[in-house]
């Protein structure tokens, strides 16, 4: 071994203590089990914990919708100036790219959202909404906390990182595509490989959970005019009733899902819409129908968005009306599945396994909703996971997207460690599949 391996060799066991030589049998063997657990200890101490609740409790007071984080992001960027750390400003409208470590390959990511929800808060707290109709209710809030405290632990230990961690926070999560949006903005070329979480009011703080493959359906929204001719409904004879064909439409779109989808390929099809007539003796001319649908597949997902156009289109043409169908396909993207990665998925077992402990780092049963973290992991190579943070002696909290919807912030430890530990190891462990003419650099560093 060459002095200048010598000398690096001594500078990562310095910075995560005593540990036998590297190699490559076992996480355990090589030392590398332990950057989880100090990370956690860190991130525990009294001074950070209660640095990154200070934090998501100013951005739940001040919740802005997508697109239109600029306090939230002018509280990011102040932050990340008192750390020293460089960053890319704006991204995407408000995000915020930033980046800890040698400015070279490989590049590792974390991400967090930072949008709102436009809705009305209904718990009663001194750190309760003060933006009517505007509310914090899907924890993107604690999302950034969790990632600023990450970033602390690391740019305390950037001298060591064999690489360069990417902070994205992103903006317009729900339902505005801000994951595309800082795609598009290139922020994320050379890339690895990307990591996000997403607190769970049902599982238990202190646990991770997730799986390899599908985890997250893919998602999009149409809607449809069905048109007809209105009229007295006592003479029905003389009008084209737009209610009847949309009920028709409605019962008919229910068999894409019992009749023509695989039962072991899930699919969702929901009519959550239906507005048509003002009073209780006109037939409307038109009435209004919208609503989402889900599949795990893109196969399965064009299907279902081929046969919806076709069953609204054919069941109107069958009661004399005629109908226009919309996805908005230019004011909102479909959402792929998420698709974990399968060789990160090892690789999360293995440094969660080593904070958490394997017992609590647990399979996830992939579900219906959908997350933009997905078109991340359309470009490069993804992992999503959840993060615990029910605790049962304090009572049940209320789902996500809930008005009494509420964090436990002991969570945010396990948050920030996670986020470090997998950026920090997989620079460790991977930066020997780098050779130097691909240790490409970022200008902005």
């Amino acid at each position: 071994m060459g002095f200048f391996k010598w000398v690096s060799l001594i500078f990562i066991l310095n910075l995560f203590g005593p540990r036998s030589a590297f190699s490559d049998s076992s996480s355990t063997s090589n030392g590398l089990s332990e950057i989880p657990k100090r990370f956690l200890q860190y991130a525990k101490s009294p001074e950070l914990f209660d640095w990154m609740v200070g934090i998501r409790r100013k951005i739940h007071e001040n919740p802005e919708l997508g697109f239109e984080e600029f306090e939230t992001s002018k509280l990011i960027r102040a932050e990340l100036d008192k750390m020293g750390i460089p960053y890319n400003y704006p991204v995407a409208v408000t995000g915020v790219i930033g980046f800890i470590g040698t400015g070279g390959a490989p590049f590792v990511a974390i991400r967090a959202d930072m949008d709102a929800l436009a809705m009305q808060e209904m718990v009663e707290w001194e750190h309760k909404s003060r933006i009517p109709g505007k509310m914090h209710a899907c924890g993107h809030d604690a999302h950034v906390a969790m990632l600023l405290g990450a970033a602390k632990i690391l740019q305390e230990h950037r001298e060591e990182l064999k690489g360069t961690v990417i902070l994205v926070f992103q903006p317009a999560e729900e339902g505005g595509g801000g994951a595309m949006k800082v795609i598009d903005a290139g922020a994320l070329e050379n890339v690895n490989a990307i990591f996000g979480l997403h607190v769970a009011p049902n599982l238990p703080v202190g646990e991770a959970h997730s799986r390899a493959g599908p985890i997250g359906a893919g998602s999009g929204f149409f809607e449809a005019v069905i048109s007809g001719k209105g009229g007295h409904a006592a003479i029905p004879q003389h009008s084209v009733d737009p209610i009847l064909a949309a009920s028709n439409v409605i019962v008919s779109l229910q068999h894409l899902v019992s009749r023509e989808a695989d039962p072991l390929d899930p699919q969702v099809v929901t009519v959550a819409r239906f507005q048509g007539g003002g009073a209780f003796n006109v037939i409307p001319d038109s009435v209004t129908i919208g609503g989402t649908f889900r599949a795990f597949s893109k196969e399965s997902f064009m299907q279902l968005r081929q046969r919806i156009e076709e069953v609204i289109t054919g069941q109107a043409a069958v009661q004399r009306c005629n109908a226009t169908v919309n996805f908005f396909t230019e004011e909102k993207n479909f959402f792929p599945p998420t698709i974990n990665n399968k060789g990160l998925h090892e690789y999360f077992l293995d440094v969660a396994g080593d904070m958490l402990g394997t017992h609590r780092v647990k399979d996830l049963k992939p579900v219906m909703g959908s997350e933009d973290f997905a078109f991340y992991q359309e470009v490069i190579p993804g992992y999503f996971f959840l993060l615990g943070m029910e605790n049962g002696t304090r009572g049940r909290l209320e789902s996500l997207h809930s008005p009494y919807f509420q964090i436990n912030e002991d969570a945010f430890p396990y948050g920030a460690a996670l986020h470090a530990s997998l950026a920090a190891r997989y620079l460790l462990e991977f930066q020997q599949e780098v050779s130097v003419s691909d240790r490409n650099y970022h200008d902005e560093l």
